[in-house]
């Protein structure tokens, strides 16, 4: 393999191909989220297809009621799964949509390895990355896909952290390529951007502390790069405006609370916690036993590495200059990320999860396994050099996680059959459960009539109305009527839907406790045009993106490095 450059390129597709190889016989593994997102998926195909690019509203979610599902959900997995889905039958999609997730995991751990391992050590450290037990978790057990495309990013976030290290002061190229890092967790994945960040704070606050120590100062150049850092937080933001400006403004129009109701609060789901639900439970003792057996790993790859002295030295042609990669900076600086991933998953962080800002929204401590395989893979490179020892942990892990599965919680799986009664409730507009957490606030899903029809009376019972568009975002009829009355829409009202009757922008009511949308009409012919506008918070968060997009152009091509022409020699 070592000679063979064809194989070893081939071995990491190969190896995630061999990963979902069971969703070729038994179909797709359904794991927590495994409807959430093939509904996703399905809604923003059909939407593009109607000519909408980037989707707001969820029209099929709770039966055709609609939800502000896109709004709130970044766009990175839902963009891919519908793509796939465009290309490919459905059944195949949930597999192709894993290994595609794999395989950038996979490449990305090796773009970080190969800066400092030799060639099959990091291709060791990559195959690791992309089948650790825990993304198999993801793929057969939870089905959490954005999670699952966001472990690409954490490789990526800690060679950039280290090239905020410079030995002598350079450009700002270093906060460029992190605020892209950054940018791209918040359109993947929420509580994986929580935790990117808290991970950019802590590994940068390590290191600066590290050279403190070191020169004995806190000299202005030592704290340099926690103000790069934190340039890099802030056009990482702006780059992601877009999708972040109304997601924080829109949010008081949700009932977001449910995003930390009992179940999925972090102090419910601790490593090995009980509550009052058995198959909460049983899931969190499957977990809890894998994160155990994850953690001794990380401790014996700490020990055992550290007994190789590893000095790191930049491979020829790296891009990575800074001083701590000539030390021991990055082996204690993957060990420090791998040991506070692993606190932090533990009961005993209770306190951090309740106060530190924000990061509750991370909901499940058990997700810092994906930054505590991210060390592992690399300390697992070093302390081992035979393919034979080295191939001892992962069999182990997966044993374990086989083992524990098998014993407390099984795989499920959704058959071709099982996907078609999901398609086919798009093609006749049945619609699909949605998500709490995205309904409009002060509506009760419990009260709510899924046979309501979509224009009815008070009563509920149907209005004769000319329907002319039925749209996602647009709905258009008309109504003769022989007395003022309210209409009430088969739709969730939204402040974001604007209503004109008659050409004139017209009022409307909220129904309780259903929340769905009511019509005030006068006698006679109503010519009624619902719309979804675009809110002045979506055209701020657009024309900060905008600007942040130029800016981060303007100054990457303006901080290119210069080539020097090579000297002419001189004709004897």
């Amino acid at each position: 393999m070592r000679r063979n450059p064809i194989l070893r390129a081939l071995l990491l597709p190969g190896a995630c191909l061999l990963a979902i190889a069971p969703f070729f016989w038994w179909g797709s593994a359904s794991g927590h989220d495994f409807e959430f997102h093939m509904n996703s998926w399905m809604e923003v195909l059909a939407q593009w297809k109607h000519g909408i690019v980037y989707p707001r509203w969820a029209a099929l979610a709770h039966w055709g009621f609609g939800e502000a599902r896109f709004l709130f959900y970044p766009p990175a997995s839902w963009t891919l799964g519908a793509a796939l889905g465009a290309a490919l039958p459905w059944p195949m999609v949930p597999g192709a949509y894993c290994w595609i997730a794999l395989m950038l995991a996979g490449t990305a751990m090796y773009r970080l390895a190969r800066q400092w391992l030799a060639p099959r050590d990091a291709l060791f450290a990559a195959l690791f990355y992309a089948l650790n037990p825990y993304h198999l978790l993801i793929v057969y057990w939870r089905s959490a896909y954005a999670e699952l495309l966001a472990s690409a990013l954490l490789p990526l976030l800690l060679l950039c952290v280290l090239r905020m290290f410079p030995r002598e002061s350079e450009p700002v190229r270093p906060i460029l390529g992190l605020s892209l890092t950054l940018a791209a967790a918040w359109l993947t994945n929420v509580p994986a951007a929580v935790m990117i960040h808290y991970s950019a704070a802590g590994l940068v606050l390590v290191l600066t502390a590290r050279e403190a120590v070191r020169a004995r100062s806190c000299s202005p150049l030592i704290c340099r790069p926690l103000l790069r850092t934190a340039l890099a937080v802030v056009l990482g933001a702006g780059l992601a405006s877009f999708y972040l400006v109304p997601a924080i403004y829109e949010q008081k129009w949700v009932d977001l609370t449910q995003v930390l109701s009992p179940g999925v609060r972090p102090q419910d789901n601790f490593l090995f916690t009980n509550t009052a639900d058995p198959d909460h439970n049983r899931f969190n003792l499957l977990v809890s036993m894998l994160a155990l057996a994850e953690i001794g790993a990380l401790l014996f790859a700490i020990w055992a590495s550290w007994q190789k002295k590893p000095v790191f030295a930049v491979t020829p042609g790296s891009p990575v200059p800074c001083h701590p990669t000539q030390s021991h900076a990055p082996w204690m600086l993957i060990s420090a990320w791998g040991l506070g991933s692993a606190f932090l998953m533990l009961s005993l962080s209770n306190l951090f999860w309740q106060h530190l800002p924000k990061l509750r929204f991370a909901q499940l401590p058990f997700r810092w396994l994906l930054c505590l395989n991210a060390a592992l893979a690399m300390l697992l490179a070093m302390a081992a050099k035979r393919w034979t020892s080295r191939l001892l942990v992962p069999a182990v892990l997966l044993g374990v996680l086989i083992a524990a599965g098998h014993r407390t919680q099984p795989p499920w799986w959704d058959t071709a059959d099982d996907i078609r009664e999901m398609t086919d409730a798009f093609d006749d507009e049945t619609g699909y459960e949605g998500i709490e957490e995205y309904v409009p606030a002060g509506a009760d899903l419990d009260q709510l009539n899924k046979s309501l029809p979509r224009i009815s009376d008070q009563a509920g019972a149907p209005v004769p109305a000319q329907i002319l568009t039925w749209l996602q975002t647009e709905k258009h009829f008309v109504v003769h009527a022989s007395r003022p009355e309210n209409l009430d829409l088969h739709l969730f009202n939204y402040p974001a839907w604007q209503v004109t009757v008659n050409g004139r922008s017209a009022p409307t009511e909220t129904a309780h406790p259903t929340g769905i949308l009511v019509i005030p009409i006068l006698e006679g012919s109503n010519d009624v045009w619902v719309r979804f506008r675009r809110t002045l918070d979506r055209t701020i968060g657009n024309a900060i993106s905008g600007f942040s997009l130029i800016l981060l152009a303007v100054v990457w091509i303006r901080t290119r490095p210069k080539l020097i022409p090579p000297k002419r020699k001189d004709n004897p």
